[in-house]
């Protein structure tokens, strides 16, 4: 029976060269010249921290994170930005990084496929939930359906079996 997976895989290896990539521009924009930037990224923990001297380079220095990630063809849904907070001279900001699909990601993906007027059998399988029908032109339009909706959490169909 013809099946896939739906997934939200993060690519580490793309986050991180937008952040090296990040780091060069900040370095030559003469907007922060003078100024104490940093941005981390731990690849353990899934989470980039921006660290800047005021609240508008942190906004700033964001956006260009933003647009390096959207060069490296990485979903910005895959980033959750926490508050900003102050710490004694500087602003940090913590963006936690979405990998792998919740259980609460999961049971709307599968409620969403068996609320529409597709027949598709649905199961959860710990952080992935596999689509399985006897028409392929059923699965197709099932991907077609989960591309248009939006769940939280950029989504990946791969494992196509026949």
């Amino acid at each position: 029976m013809p099946s896939f997976d739906v997934v939200s895989e993060l690519q580490t290896f793309e986050v991180k060269h937008a952040v090296q990539n990040a780091e060069k521009e900040i370095a030559t924009r003469f907007d922060f010249k003078g100024s104490d930037i940093q941005i981390e990224l731990n690849e353990k923990a899934k989470t980039i921290t921006i660290t800047t001297d005021n609240d508008l380079q942190a906004d700033n220095v964001y956006a260009i994170l933003e647009k390096q990630l959207i060069k490296r063809n990485v979903d910005l849904q895959s980033l959750d930005p926490q508050e900003k907070t102050q710490s004694g001279k500087h602003i940090k900001q913590l963006i936690n990084l979405k990998d792998g699909l919740d259980a609460d990601s999961a049971k709307k993906i599968a409620k969403a496929l068996k609320e529409s007027d597709l027949k598709v059998a649905t199961s959860i399988q710990g952080d992935k939930v596999r689509v399985s029908d006897k028409k392929k032109d059923n699965l197709q339009l099932a991907m077609a359906l989960l591309k248009q909706k939006q769940f939280g959490v950029p989504l990946q169909f791969n494992n196509f079996k026949d």
